[in-house]
This record gives structure tokens, C-alpha cells and sequence, in this order.
């Protein structure tokens, strides 16, 4: 019987031994795992351990496994969500060995506006996904994982046990501030924040109309799934989640209002539903949009997709990340500038 060990990193610390080893043994069963760390045959610096243990930074786990078994259950390993092909993950020698070859596909590189040990956040243009919808896209997600291995702050042996991923979502043409966890701990911290409301989103739109006042607004959203379309309603009801949404008008136009949105809950498409709902849709969108106004501003403006921008983010340690609208906010400004009251 071989033993192979594993040295757990940074960024795999913080999560639960038998969770870490799933994803070693991905091929066996959860009772097989708990028997063998029953029987000591996986062990933790060198002591039984029951799978519940949260890893530190430097732990050692110790397998105590026949090549063949090791390989039946660790041969099929689960595709890296990458839009470059991972090396061979199957061995420890693989870790070592030459890197898998590179796909010649062009991908953009993430525009970073903040980093530290734990995360990183990117400005999102306008086209990318969050995270990938069908096998074969690039999202932001990949775009977050071969921007951290080409820097040299991911080795393909981690993304083994280990993947960086987005912590918040924006639709494919929502452009803005999207954060990823490169850490366990930054994706838990994140997780946390965004579940307990603690950071504060805020958004940059172009609105059809005149917008003069701030506003709270609330309501209760519903979802067709079946045409991927909200509805704003005033009062509850089954299925209906509770929404608020505030907004400060920034510039008005004459038949335009540039919004600063406080995304206060965060639903599926709320803030599209909710202007959308009091009569003011962004421009562009068009799933809740105006199709007249729309077609204006697409012919005279080049715009293709909604002018609506995830702007700011504020953390609850004080830290304010912001990202620059991109460049269709300033040509429909543009546009319009003569027609400013």
C-alpha cells in the first residue's frame, strides 16, 4: 500500500476535510471515504480524523491507497471551469509535468479595479456571462481562472481540490463590478456579506423620461420561468419575493434621466421590472424596455444592449470599489447633451 499526501494552501483552507477529500476521491462513494478515514488509511497530521475537521493553511493529509484504487477514484476528474484546457490532474507527477497544451482561441482579459489575497473583482463588459450557461462558454468565471494561473497565483494541481469562482451575478448584458473569491475564506467573507446585506450595490442607468426626485421603492417580484420575465406587483402574494429599490437622479435630460440605483435586495432583473413598473425603463433593455425608444437610441447611439452599469460597491469595512461606465453611457449623453433643461 502507497501512501500519497497532500499539503493543504491558502486558498483551500477553511473548508471541511471530507469536503476536500469529495473532491480528491470524486469518483467514490461518501461511505467510502468515511471508512477509510475510520480504518486510518486517510489521516490528518498523522491522527484519525472524522472528516468534520476545518483545514488550516499547511495541514497534511495523508492517503494510504493502492495505486490501482487511488486511480479508480481519482481518474475522472471533474473539467476545470476554464476556457483553457487543464493539464492532467489524474497523478501527482502530472502536477509537475509539462502544462497541457494551450488553446489558440482569443480570449478577452479580465479588466481588474481591486485586489487583495482573498479576492478580486472585475469590471464586466457588456456580453460576458457570470458564470457559463452551456459547456463550452467563457465566462467571467474562466476569464477570473486563467487571469489567477497566468499570473502565477493558481497552479493547475489546485484547481484539483479548489476553484476560484464568481460570489455575485450579472445578466450577460449588464456590465460592472463582478467579485470572485481567489480564497476559501474570500468566497465564505463574500457569501456572508451579500447574504446579510452588509455591502451596499449601487448602479449607474440611463432611464427613459424625467426622473427628478429620490425615490425608495418596494414592491413584490414573481418569475415566469418558462420566458425568463419578471413582474413587479404592489401587494403580496404566493411566490412573490419582497423588493426595494431607491434611486437619485444624477443628470436629467429632456426624455432621459441618468440614475445612481441603491440595489437594496437583490432580485432577478429587479431593477429592470422595478423602473420599468413606475414607467421609466432603461434604455436598451429589451425585455422590459420601451421597443420605440429602443430603436431610437439604437440607430442614432449604435446601442445594442441595456445601458445599465453595476457602478459601485461599498464593504462594511469602510473599502469603496467603483468602475467607470463604459463608453455607450457617454455617447447617448452626448447625443442628448443639447436637449440637457
Amino acid at each position: 500500500m502507497l501512501m500519497k499526501e497532500f499539503s493543504i494552501s491558502s486558498k483551500e483552507a477553511g473548508q471541511r476535510m471530507d469536503k476536500y477529500l469529495f473532491k480528491i476521491l470524486n469518483q467514490a462513494s461518501k461511505g467510502f471515504v468515511y471508512k477509510m478515514l475510520r480504518k486510518k488509511n486517510i489521516v490528518l497530521n498523522d491522527k484519525k480524523a472524522t472528516g468534520q475537521e476545518v483545514l488550516q493553511t499547511s495541514d497534511q493529509i495523508k492517503i494510504y491507497l493502492s495505486d490501482e484504487t487511488f486511480n479508480k477514484f481519482a481518474s475522472a476528474l471533474a473539467e476545470a471551469p476554464m476556457g483553457k484546457q487543464t493539464a492532467d490532474l489524474h497523478s501527482e507527477s502530472a502536477a509537475a509535468g509539462p502544462a497541457a497544451k494551450m488553446s489558440t482561441v482569443h480570449h478577452p482579459k479580465p479588466e481588474i479595479v481591486y485586489e487583495d489575497e482573498d479576492i478580486l473583482i472585475l469590471n464586466k463588459p457588456v456580453g460576458i456571462l457570470s458564470q457559463k450557461a452551456e459547456k463550452n462558454d467563457y465566462s467571467a468565471n474562466e476569464m477570473v481562472i486563467d487571469y489567477l494561473l497566468e499570473s502565477g497565483q493558481l497552479t493547475r494541481a489546485e484547481l484539483r481540490t479548489f476553484h476560484p469562482s464568481i460570489c455575485n451575478r450579472l445578466d450577460r448584458n449588464t456590465s460592472g463590478l463582478l467579485i470572485a473569491g481567489k480564497t476559501i475564506r474570500g468566497l465564505q467573507e463574500m457569501a456572508e456579506a451579500l447574504k446579510s446585506r452588509s455591502m451596499q450595490k449601487y448602479y449607474r442607468c440611463l432611464v427613459a423620461g424625467q426622473l427628478t426626485q429620490d425615490a425608495h421603492l418596494k414592491g413584490y417580484l414573481s418569475k415566469n420561468h418558462q420566458n425568463n420575465k419578471v413582474t413587479v406587483h404592489k401587494e403580496a402574494f404566493a411566490d412573490a419575493s419582497y423588493i426595494e429599490t431607491a434611486y437619485h437622479p444624477v443628470k436629467v435630460y429632456k426624455n432621459m434621466t441618468l440614475l445612481e440605483v441603491h440595489l437594496i435586495t437583490g432580485r432577478s432583473h429587479q431593477i429592470r421590472a422595478h423602473l420599468a413598473s413606475i414607467g421609466h425603463p432603461i434604455l436598451g433593455d429589451g425585455k422590459y424596455g420601451d421597443k420605440k425608444i429602443n430603436q431610437t437610441v439604437k440607430d442614432s447611439c449604435r446601442i445594442r444592449s441595456q445601458l445599465l452599469h453595476a457602478y459601485r460597491m461599498e464593504f462594511p469595512d469602510g473599502r469603496i470599489v467603483t468602475a467607470p461606465e463604459p463608453a455607450s453611457f457617454a455617447r447617448v449623453q452626448t447625443k442628448l447633451a443639447k436637449e440637457k433643461r
